[in-house]
């Protein structure tokens, strides 16, 4: 199985379960998860049964426990993960509201998953068969943006795919809203980029035929972006097209966008060549199907780890039975993307 490495912040989500008063306050209720978007991703990729590693860092305390060992319950090899001896572990506290949307309340300032260097990004990682994915949540502050494109670079001399995920935190920014130069530095490295319609309306600045050629005139062979309930339109080097997302009623929609693109990297990891899909328009088509229903069972569920889709839940959906195959046959990957 060809490795998924997911590069960038693993931390805890509290996400806010209710209200209860005591006394004449009233308190909110918080359940402890596990996350970070790239940490979802690896989880998402490895509950598939993809072969997902983790890098990034941790403090030296419970919650770094806490998430060593949850990715590791889910078969995400942390061996690349680190502990800061004095840096905390990043916290984020989840609100929802009555659609399952989130607002973030970030505590990341000088946490363990910031202090990651390039001294720590090893080159033996990468190879041809290696895929690279990262998030725009390493490119917030100018080291951790420094040493996630150094090991972009790494990756790209190994002839490793580079994934971008490009997950706007605007609240993480210095200024309050995403630097779009050091954004586009790193959408001109990679091969497989997605955006929201949100993200890519605010990087495209009012421009978005000319931000759309910009993007595919580098390294992009597949270009998404995706729109809520709204169809998933992708692009790559030779056409367009759309996929109609399940309908489904959202109760969290945190991990949804990270199992959408979990199922995205496991889908494209049982190809030779990343071409093998994305040059076949029959293919692809069943692949952003299969992500969008991984990132449809994620956001029928809470949190993140817990509600990331697996391959019993996903194929059953997609795969038709045909009359003349035997009645305990069960569906299959090849099945699905060679129907």
């Amino acid at each position: 199985m060809k490795p998924v490495i997911c590069f960038g912040e693993a931390l805890i989500d509290f996400l806010n379960t209710g209200k209860q008063e005591d006394g004449c306050l009233m308190l909110n209720n918080y359940r402890q998860y596990p996350g970070g978007a790239p940490a979802n991703a690896a989880v998402a990729i490895a509950k598939l049964g993809g072969n997902a590693i983790f890098v990034g860092q941790v403090g030296n305390d419970l919650f770094g426990d806490f998430l060593d060992s949850s990715m590791q319950s889910y078969h995400v090899n942390t061996q690349f993960l680190s502990r800061h001896p004095s840096a905390p572990t990043a916290l984020a506290f989840v609100t929802l509201d009555q659609y399952g949307e989130r607002t973030f309340s970030f505590y990341r300032e000088n946490s363990a998953d910031m202090m990651f260097t390039q001294e720590q990004v090893k080159s033996e990682w990468f190879n041809k068969d290696t895929t690279l994915h990262f998030c725009s949540n390493t490119l917030t502050e100018t080291s951790i943006a420094q040493c996630t494109e150094y090991a972009v670079n790494k990756a790209l001399q190994a002839n490793s795919v580079v994934s971008f995920d490009v997950n706007l935190r605007h609240n993480l920014w210095p200024e309050g809203k995403a630097d779009i130069n050091t954004v586009n530095n790193l959408i001109r490295s990679a091969h497989i980029i997605k955006f929201s319609l949100e993200e890519f309306n605010f990087l495209a600045n009012g421009k978005p035929d000319e931000y759309l050629k910009f993007c595919l005139r580098w390294n992009c062979q597949l270009l998404i972006i995706t729109d809520g309930a709204n169809p998933i339109v992708y692009h790559t080097q030779n056409f367009s097209a759309s996929v109609q997302p399940p309908a489904i009623t959202a109760v969290d929609t945190t991990a949804g966008g990270d199992g959408f693109i979990g199922g995205i990297l496991f889908a494209l990891s049982q190809f030779s060549h990343l071409r093998d899909a994305v040059e076949n328009e029959k293919v692809l088509k069943k692949v952003i199907e299969f992500s969008a229903q991984c990132g449809a069972i994620a956001v029928s569920k809470s949190g993140a780890f817990p509600a990331l889709a697996t391959l019993d839940e996903v194929l059953p959906k997609l795969v038709k039975k045909q009359v003349s195959e035997p009645i305990n046959q069960e569906p299959t990957l090849d099945a699905f993307f060679w129907s």
